[in-house]
This record gives C-alpha cells, sequence and structure tokens, in this order.
C-alpha cells in the first residue's frame, strides 16, 4: 500500500469478534505497526496470537497505553469502567482510546469518571457489526467491510481525534457515522437491544416447557430467522440490556401496546385490521431490505 502506517501500537482489550476483527481490519489494510492484545482468558490471547489477531499478549496495561497511539476497549460494557481506571493515570498525551460498545451513555458515564480532565483522549464508538458468534476465531479481516459504525463525539473530543477514530474504523473498511450519545441509545433499543431480548425471551419460553422437544423439533425457517440472534453472547448482552435499560424498558412498553392491540384485533376476529398491520410492516420490511441490498 506503501507508505508508513498511520497507527504504531495498537492497543486492544478483548480480541473476540469487535476487537480482533478491528486488528485485522487495520493489519489488513497495512495501518497498525504492532497490535497487543489483552483479555480475562489466556488461552483466548494464545488463540488471538496463533491467529495472527495480536502480535503480542501484553502483561501490563499501564506500560502498553503509555506509547500507544490508539487504544480499543472491545469487551463487554460492564467490563470497560474497571478497564478504563486501570489505564487512565498511564495514558499517553497522544494516546486516542475508543470503544465498541453497543450502548454509549453508560460508557460515556464511565469514561468521565474515570478520564477526568482527559477525556477529550477518548472517542467512543459502536460497530454494528456484530454476530451470534463470538471469541478469537469468529475474527475477520472483512467485518466491518461496508458496515456501518457510528461513532458519538463529546464536547471535549478535538476535531483532530474524531478524524483520527474515524480513520481507524474507515481503514477497516467501514461507514462511519455520527449520532449524539443518548440519541444513539434510544435508536439502539428500538432496532437492536429490543429484538435481541425478544428473541431470548421466545427460545426461553420454549425451552423451559415440559415438552420443548417437541416444539423444537416442528421450528422451522421461520423460527430460526426470528431466534437466530438468541445464540448470541449471555454476558455481553445481560451487560446491554441493563446498561441500557431506561430506553429499553421504554421499547419494551411500546411493544406491549402493539401487541396488546394485536391482541385485541385476534380476539374481535378483526381481519381487515390485522392485514392492515401486517401489509404496513411487510412494505416497511421491504422498503429496509432494499435498502440495505444498495
Amino acid at each position: 500500500m506503501g507508505g508508513a502506517p498511520e497507527f504504531g501500537k495498537i492497543v486492544v482489550f478483548g480480541v473476540g469478534l469487535i476487537g480482533g476483527s478491528f486488528a485485522l481490519g487495520l493489519k489488513a489494510a497495512e495501518q497498525a505497526e504492532e497490535v497487543v492484545g489483552f483479555g480475562r482468558s489466556l488461552s483466548t490471547l494464545m488463540q488471538a496470537l496463533d491467529l495472527g489477531i495480536i502480535d503480542r499478549v501484553g502483561a501490563n496495561a499501564g506500560q502498553e497505553v503509555a506509547d500507544a497511539d490508539l487504544v480499543l476497549i472491545a469487551t463487554p460494557v460492564g467490563q470497560m469502567p474497571e478497564i478504563m481506571a486501570r489505564i487512565a493515570p498511564y495514558l499517553g498525551a497522544q494516546t486516542l482510546v475508543t470503544d465498541g460498545g453497543s450502548t454509549k451513555q453508560d460508557v460515556v458515564a464511565a469514561a468521565r469518571l474515570n478520564f477526568g480532565d482527559r477525556i477529550g483522549q477518548f472517542v467512543p464508538a459502536h460497530p454494528i457489526a456484530g454476530a451470534e458468534n463470538s471469541g478469537a476465531a469468529a475474527a475477520r479481516a472483512d467485518l466491518y467491510l461496508d458496515k456501518k459504525v457510528v461513532l458519538t463525539p463529546l464536547p471535549e473530543n478535538s476535531v483532530l481525534n474524531v478524524a483520527r477514530v474515524r480513520s481507524a474504523w474507515e481503514w477497516c473498511g467501514a461507514q462511519v457515522h455520527e449520532l449524539a450519545p443518548a440519541e444513539h441509545d434510544h435508536v439502539f433499543a428500538a432496532v437492536s437491544h429490543l429484538p435481541h431480548l425478544l428473541s431470548f425471551a421466545l427460545v426461553h419460553d420454549l425451552a423451559v416447557r415440559d415438552n420443548s422437544e417437541l416444539y423444537f423439533s416442528y421450528a422451522a425457517s421461520g423460527f430460526r430467522d426470528f431466534t437466530r440472534i438468541a445464540a448470541s453472547h449471555p454476558e455481553m448482552w445481560r451487560d446491554i440490556c441493563l446498561a441500557n435499560r431506561a430506553a429499553l424498558l421504554e421499547e419494551l412498553d411500546r411493544y406491549r401496546a402493539q401487541l396488546d392491540q394485536l391482541r385485541d384485533v385476534l380476539q374481535r376476529g378483526d381481519g381487515a385490521a390485522l392485514e392492515q398491520t401486517f401489509a404496513v410492516a411487510r412494505k416497511a420490511r421491504r422498503t429496509w431490505a432494499e435498502g440495505m441490498e444498495k
């Protein structure tokens, strides 16, 4: 590709699907000189090393972030405050920190608490490229290709710092957008967090029935498509749901009201109203799907 890489040392906390794919994407673009990995499991870190995701397993977080160009915190959001507290005293003056969390207001609050007057060095991000599989083995260099990444810049972020974090995600092939943290959390409560909650709930409802095997034996493509995301990482989604619970509860209440309306329509045997609801949903779903294919 020619020229020096944009980033020298990159430190990744959490070398699974999100963090591992970020590292592989930057490596594929030849924009990272060295990637150092941290994680809770030595076996996962060794796997990431074997797969070429990272170049070294980190030993001392403070020492590694002191001269890093970029730090990505790609753990479940519930683990992020502890990591921020660990690295905050050692951040280099030019070190930027970003994250891969699916919620933003809680992450920003933790960053403000831990980074203090260095909050300008933290540029929050959310890559919209998850999958039901997790771990280092699921990481791919092209995971972010043509996928959305949402930055939620803070008032303290300089234009240059936002531009550098944007550039890192763009080198991975992402289409970068910006939202305010609160707006982000309300949007994703509706289009991501609620669907996961519903998917987990349906599968759980069937799984705990005495004759669950009977139901699962007849489940086919409709069930598969609706419940694919129930195979997602339980710890990660526990943290997401709790972190964004205010917005998620609002969306859950709206959905319950929609279900109550449909129940009334069914009870009345009102086929016209049922068909009208389905028609509106079908049109919206098809329009969205067509937009996704462009």
